[in-house]
């Protein structure tokens, strides 16, 4: 099968939609596993052990389980019970709630970096525990996570070929529809590593930068 540029520019905005929603939806996921990673690692170090346990379960048993499996849960079943989620909402909850379990422990490993005598100074000059996490914990943690953290960026983009399975049609799922109806795979499968390529060069190069950005000074 000979390559045809012809056929390529036919379905060239085919496939850009399917990369913008592949963006979208790993934009979308990054925050809400940002936000929901952030809460969880807080929970577990929580006094109350009944608001830490629960903790540990859950990112236990998120970890556990296959994204697909979870994917299929929040679309397939959630419906029986009441829930009806668009294809993308599915999907960006389902990145979102997956790679938070994961980047939970990077907050946890970032805070527990944090000096404890940070914690007694902060109760010298009677800071409230809020206050104590928000102006002293937190602004040390987060700086060494960002590696880290844009590290499961990557990954959580190159795992969004996985929403095709509840018909997101995103990049993959735009290139298969393609495929099937054309009969022609060299193309749109070709392109789909392109587009991958075309986004995941800058941001490995972008996670390099952070890494000797933030990299304690004794390995720069």
């Amino acid at each position: 099968m000979e390559w045809d540029w012809d056929f390529v520019w036919e379905i060239l905005p085919t496939l850009a939609k399917g990369v913008i929603i592949t963006i979208q939806a790993t934009l979308l996921g990054s925050v809400l596993a940002m936000v929901l990673g952030l809460f969880t690692a807080l929970a577990r170090r929580s006094p109350s052990k009944w608001i830490s346990a629960p903790m540990f379960v859950f990112n236990d048993f998120i970890r556990g389980t296959p994204l697909l499996v979870q994917l299929y849960f929040l679309f397939f079943i959630l419906p029986d019970l009441g829930i009806l989620l668009s294809p993308l909402a599915a999907g960006v909850i389902g990145l979102g709630i997956h790679y938070s379990a994961y980047i939970s422990e990077v907050y946890g490993a970032g805070i527990d970096n944090v000096s404890k005598g940070q914690w007694e100074a902060s109760k010298a000059v009677n800071l409230t525990v809020p206050q104590t996490w928000r102006h002293v914990i937190l602004p040390q943690a987060i700086p060494p996570m960002i590696p880290a953290l844009a590290n499961y960026f990557v990954a959580m983009f190159k795992e969004t070929p996985l929403l095709a399975a509840i018909t997101v049609i995103e990049l993959m799922n735009a290139a298969r529809s393609v495929a099937n109806e054309s009969y022609r795979y060299l193309e749109p499968m070709t392109l789909v590593g392109v587009f991958f390529l075309l986004v995941s060069i800058p941001c490995v190069l972008m996670l390099r930068h952070l890494e000797k950005r933030f990299a304690p000074n004794d390995q720069r």
